[in-house]
């Protein structure tokens, strides 16, 4: 069990790290912590998350809490089934983009809002150690269940604002973006790869990130006529998007562009990830919207968007939030996007992009740190002083033409940075500057 309490999640290796006797008193910890009547539980579909859900359900159900089975569902669909059934609380059932060995569990408040580690989690790992769960109800909660599917499909339905038809080419990695992708049916036409439900993913890893696993989609497309391709993560709550080329679009300026058709509609908040190309801020300006920073991490952009009362928000990772989906992530609604603004654009998604890749980025780029992580940051601020230097997430320093932010790991001893600057050659040499300061 040690090590599966994360900062946004419960994950482990299933059988190992997280068994069904753990889920059990997970499911015990989470009611006694919470306090909730009722919880709407999803799940993906590798094979252990049925176990897993047998186990949660008893140990919640022992403790009172009616639990509501929403079957097999993508981590958006489940946001969208506690936000429309007004559940005290929501869990799914996922490792999201983990190897197949691993397992876990999300955990929602009423409306959707995330238990991150500081605001629960370790509060629940601290019940599952000691045990003190709350006394068992004299009267058990009851099992019901409920599809979400049809009700998410039709919510997300009218979004579609196309101008012409756009085919796409899609690769599911065998996950849950084919639930995620039901929404789509009839508005879209696809190719896919992968269509077929299975949780011990034979294919490829369910992770856009890892580009690596981007070829076959990239092949695909480069192959047919399609407008762009689309990979989803493997509880589709993140996705990929490829150009009618093949070439990698960078979720920062997936975000930039989504911001347009959304500022089409209405005017408002967006937030962006603070490691994001300058270039999305100046979008969203230039499309009428309020262009705001956010710091990394889901449950911190939720809670952000919530206070702004935000349309919209894109992070790094390739996960768009959207106020529509209760403030929580929409794979189906970001492809929806994109694929309006190709629609209405007279040139392909290419071009549509190009104008957005002004600046030169380095990427992340982790180092190992021994010893105090703090001694590096204040020796960045000390000689970035004459900079704008700000403490939103780390510790991030601009300039008129090239900015860098430093964060680091929470869970291994690694200092991340991100640098962008107006040129090739000045991201270069700025960059080498800070690694030599931050390697120092």
């Amino acid at each position: 069990m040690a090590g599966i309490f994360k900062a946004y999640d419960i994950r482990g290796v299933y059988g190992t790290d997280l068994t069904d006797e753990v889920a059990y008193k997970i499911g015990r910890a989470f009611v006694t912590f919470t306090g909730c009547r009722n919880v709407a539980v999803g799940r993906d579909i590798r094979p252990h998350s049925e176990p897993l859900f047998a186990a949660f359900a008893k140990g919640a159900m022992e403790q009172g809490a009616d639990v509501i089975d929403l079957g097999h569902v993508s981590t958006p669909i489940s946001y969208f089934a506690n936000g429309t059934l007004k559940t005290d609380a929501s869990v799914m059932i996922t490792a999201s983009h983990n190897p197949a060995p691993w397992n876990g569990f999300k955990l929602c408040r009423a409306d959707a809002v995330p238990i991150s580690g500081a605001t629960g989690i370790q509060d629940i790992e601290r019940i599952v150690r000691e045990e003190s769960f709350a006394p068992k109800a004299s009267v058990p909660g009851r099992m019901s269940s409920f599809d979400p599917v049809p009700g998410y499909v039709a919510h997300i339905r009218p979004f579609a604002h196309l101008g012409r038809p756009v085919k796409i080419a899609v690769d599911f990695a065998n996950g849950m973006g084919i639930w995620e992708a039901k929404s789509l049916e009839g508005i879209l036409q696809w190719d896919a790869l992968y269509g077929t439900p299975d949780g011990t993913f034979p294919n490829h890893e369910a992770n856009p990130l890892h580009t690596a696993t981007l070829a076959e989609l990239q092949e695909l497309v480069r192959r047919g006529s399609y407008d762009f391709g689309v990979a989803f993560d493997g509880d589709a709550d993140r996705v990929g998007f490829v150009d009618e080329k093949g070439e990698i679009i960078t979720m920062d300026l997936t975000t930039a562009l989504i911001a347009q058709d959304v500022l089409s509609q209405r005017k408002g908040a967006i937030f962006y990830d603070l490691r994001s190309s300058k270039v999305v801020k100046e979008v969203i300006e230039a499309n009428g919207g309020k262009a705001m920073m956010s710091r990394v991490g889901h449950a911190f952009i939720k809670q952000q968007m919530r206070e702004n009362d935000a349309l919209f928000a894109g992070e790094l990772s390739g996960h768009y939030y959207f106020k529509d989906n209760f403030t929580t992530e929409s794979a189906a609604l970001a492809v929806l996007h994109v694929a309006n603004m190709v629609s209405a654009s007279g040139k392909p998604l290419s071009e549509m992009i190009a104008p957005l890749r002004k600046y030169s980025d380095s990427g992340e780029i982790n180092t190992r740190v021994e010893g105090d992580t703090a001694k590096v940051l204040d020796a960045l601020k000390a000689k970035y002083a004459d900079g704008h230097v700000f403490e939103l997430d780390g510790v991030s320093v601009e300039y008129p033409d090239w900015w860098f932010n430093v964060r680091c790991s929470n869970t291994e001893p690694l200092i991340r940075l991100n640098l962008e600057a107006a040129t090739p050659e000045q991201m270069a040499a700025k960059r080498d500057e800070v690694l030599s300061v931050i390697r120092a």
